[in-house]
Parts: C-alpha cells; structure tokens; sequence
C-alpha cells in the first residue's frame, strides 16, 4: 500500500509520559473524503493519539505526516492553519457570543498573523463569509444571531463544529461528537457527519457503535495503547479478536 494514498498518517508512533506508554507505535491512515471511525474501551490511548494528530502533544517516537510531510511536534495553532480541524470531547464555545460571532473567531485563527488591524476591510469580508458558509455547512443556517448559550445541547455541538468548519479545514477530527445527546439529537447528528464525510477527511473518535456502523468507512480499534485492528468497517467487525476484545457482548465495552 503506497504511502501517497494518505492525506494524513502516523508511522510507529508513541507517546509515553514517564512510564507509562500511553501510545505504542501505532501506524494508521487517513484516506481523502473518507469516514475513519477510532474506537477502544476507555484507556484504550484514543484522546492521547488525537492530541498527537492535532498538535496537542509532541510525540515521543514516530510520525504524523500530512500530505507527505512530517508534522509530529509542530504546535497546535500551526497545525489548524495547515487544515486539520478539531472539535472536542466537552462543548467548546463562546456561550455569551452568537453563532455567527463565534464562527468568525474561529475563522480570524487561521489567519497567519494577529496584526489584523492592517488588513483590508476584503479580508473581514471574507472572513464573514466564512464563518456564515460553515454556519450553513453544519445545519445551522438562519442562526447566525442567536446566542450560543440559549441554543440546545444538540444544537451547540453543531455549533462547534461549525466553529471547525471555519477554520477551512480538510481533515476534521471529531471527539465525542455525539457524547450526551438524545436519541433524536444523535439521529439529527449522525445524518450530518455523514453529509461531511463526503466532502472531508472525517477522523471520528466516538463510543456510539450505531453511530460509527452508520458513519464509518474504515474501522480502527485500540487496545492498551496499541492498534489491535484496522481495515474496512464490516471486516473489522467480523474479526474475531475485535468480537473477543469487545463486540461479544454488545457495546457497552466502549
């Protein structure tokens, strides 16, 4: 398997945090315009490899490569500004600002610079058109004065993902994204990851197996730290270890 057919991917990597090796070279990859659903019980090493992909911790060994360069290490911000979004496993707002002001500091941080005061009022416009296209993007047309704070819990994540989508990413890494909804949330939820998955790389770290089996394309799953299994959604389920691991008895392992 060529290299080349990842947008993003980790070779060997590991993070350990004195003696506790929380990732164990772990080697994963992301196809464009694909959903790649990362699943594991808790302590699997999950959110510590998002952090990795996403610039929140430097790795101890190994590789992140997006596009076919080396970013392991590189910050969080600069991460964001090469294209990979995140959204987190806690709702991430600006609760007394509206949906369109929160879209629109979202989109000012992919800015190179903090100086913005010296930028032309076309770059604001831009900006704004931005923030409203990431709005509509994420179902939240029409909304772009309310309040963050007075919007429901379901309509709050959309928010924030509305947030990601502003930054102009083309990989979005979701943590949780459907973490304390209802039934009907989740369902007003899983339809637009699946409307994103086809224009973006959809990196999904959720513990709602529907959801993933709805979502996905590709399956990984973790173990301990380690990748136990990788591959297409329906073979990864079939897979015996996987089954013994955790799908034996339903999902309440997650």
């Amino acid at each position: 398997m060529s290299h080349s057919e990842f947008i993003l991917e980790t070779r060997a990597l590991t993070k350990a945090f004195g003696g506790l090796v929380a990732n164990s070279s772990v080697s994963i990859g992301f196809r464009e315009h694909q959903a790649h659903a990362i699943i594991g019980p808790n302590g699997a090493g999950k959110s510590t490899f998002v952090n990795l992909l996403t610039g929140h911790l430097p790795p101890s060994a190994g590789e992140v490569l997006f596009k076919g360069a080396s970013i392991g290490g590189l910050p969080a911000h600069k991460v964001t500004r090469l294209g990979i979004g995140r959204s987190y496993q806690k709702t991430n707002i600006f609760p007394s600002f509206t949906c369109f002001e929160n879209c629109r500091l979202a989109a000012q941080s992919r800015l190179a610079t903090s100086m913005r005061f010296l930028r032309p009022a076309s770059s604001y416009k831009a900006v704004s058109e931005q923030a409203e296209a990431a709005l509509a993007s994420a179902g939240l047309a029409g909304r772009s004065g309310r309040v963050a704070g007075t919007m429901s819990y379901g309509e709050q994540r959309q928010l924030e993902i509305a947030m990601v989508l502003a930054t102009a990413p083309e990989v979005l890494v979701l943590d949780e994204p459907l973490a304390g909804m209802g039934r009907e949330e989740s369902e007003h939820m899983v339809t637009l990851l699946r409307d994103l998955a086809r224009r973006y790389t959809l990196i999904l770290i959720e513990h709602d197996m529907d959801a993933v089996f709805a979502i996905a394309d590709v399956l990984s799953v973790m173990v301990n730290g380690t990748l136990l299994e990788s591959g297409p959604v329906e073979r990864v389920r079939a897979s015996k270890a996987v089954q013994d691991a955790y799908l034996g008895d339903g999902a309440e392992a997650y």
